[in-house]
């Protein structure tokens, strides 16, 4: 009997790189001018800026189903294995609740995590069940294991403008408003599955800056846990400013630092131009 792993597409995991780690990503759906994409499947982070640029109306998304859900479990079911399925927070989406109710049809069998997090931040919930996975750990192990170390997931980013979180309906107009009008750049994180305003500066190396200090309130990373960087758009320089920045905290630590592209169903509501980190911290809460 094995155990499979799953996850929807919100957390950012590429396809390839999903197999290639034995995990199944579920795809969201995001609807642009009356098409509807499978995210990360029939789109491409690319391709969906590009969209993005040029649509008449802002994109929207669709949680998965728990037929769909559903779908996956019982072909797992059937050749006797576990699975663990791990989701975007729930207070985000239904997604997770989705998950929760189709699970119910295969007790003892399928375990579902809420991630209380999205993007790089479930993502590396996920590899971190990987690992554990290698280590032989049974589904109910692998789920406990996940559910004490989420409080420690650390999710950052700054942000280009919170107009898209704003009219997706993840943070207040008010918000938005004061951004835009003194033309602040915000720092947000997710805690406990919310988004949350950290955080306001004037310029990248100021923001840079604020990222590096909250994560110094978090008590430092936890360089034994995986650790994420991520961005949206196509152009990844602000990305590698930030790095440059920033290396003196990684330096000593990581020979590399993994990097991905923010898909279609998060960038909907966080738009071009982001940066996101996700560690986890050293002591949980901010």
């Amino acid at each position: 009997m094995a155990v499979q792993l799953m996850s929807d597409s919100a957390c950012d995991l590429m396809q390839r790189e999903a197999q290639a780690l034995g995990v199944t990503v579920l795809p969201l759906k995001t609807c642009i001018d009356g098409v509807e994409y499978l995210d990360g499947v029939t789109i491409t982070p690319a391709e969906f800026y590009d969209k993005l640029e040029h649509c008449r109306a802002l994109p929207t998304t669709s949680q998965l189903s728990p037929a769909e859900f559903e779908d996956a479990f019982r072909a797992a079911a059937a050749g006797g294995d576990e699975v663990v399925v791990i989701t975007l927070a729930g207070k985000l989406s239904g997604t997770a609740q989705s998950a929760a109710i189709a699970a119910a049809q295969f007790p003892g069998q399928v375990f579902v995590v809420d991630s209380g997090s999205v993007t790089i931040g479930q993502q590396i919930l996920l590899r971190y069940a990987v690992r554990l996975r290698a280590q032989g750990q049974p589904a109910a192990k692998i789920a406990a294991e996940l559910e004490r170390v989420k409080p420690h997931i650390c999710l950052l980013a700054r942000m280009d403008t919170l107009e898209y979180l704003v009219r997706g309906g993840r943070l207040p107009k008010a918000a938005g408003f004061a951004g835009t009008l003194l033309n602040i750049k915000p720092v947000i994180s997710v805690e406990d599955g919310e988004v949350k305003v950290v955080g306001k500066a004037r310029g990248s190396r100021q923001k840079d800056n604020m990222l590096t200090d909250f994560i110094e309130k978090k008590g430092g990373v936890d360089f034994t846990m995986p650790v994420m960087l991520a961005y949206s758009g196509t152009d990844d320089a602000l990305l590698k400013g930030y790095i440059d920045n920033s290396r003196t905290l990684w330096q000593d630590h990581l020979a590399d630092l993994p990097v991905t592209m923010i898909g279609s169903t998060i960038s909907t509501h966080a738009g071009p131009g982001a940066i996101a980190v996700a560690f986890f911290a050293k002591q949980p809460g901010l």
